[in-house]
């Protein structure tokens, strides 16, 4: 996985760091990841190692995390005047 700096100042060099992230997604082969929803993954947060199965993680770590960061995201946008609704929220259906 790459790690950044998180050093970003301007939007500009966000969309920089989104376009790094964009090629190393867009690098990946299926065969990449087959199986990986059972193979062992270690993470670690704070002091504390955390162990998960590919599919466990996934399900009970990474997908909540990303939707409460793109929820608070959203409110905070709508709190500061910023004109988006739950279509822009919930995308094409």
């Amino acid at each position: 996985m790459p790690k950044y700096a998180d050093d970003e100042t301007t939007f500009a060099a966000l969309k920089v760091r989104i376009a790094k992230t964009v090629d190393f997604v867009q690098g990946f082969e299926p065969s990449d990841i087959d199986g990986s929803d059972e193979r062992d993954l270690t993470i670690t947060a704070g002091t504390r190692e955390l162990r998960f199965k590919g599919q466990q993680y996934l399900v009970s770590f990474a997908l909540p995390n990303f939707y409460f960061h793109v929820t608070t995201a959203y409110a905070i946008l709508r709190h500061c005047g910023v004109p988006i609704g739950k279509r822009d929220f919930l995308g094409a259906m």
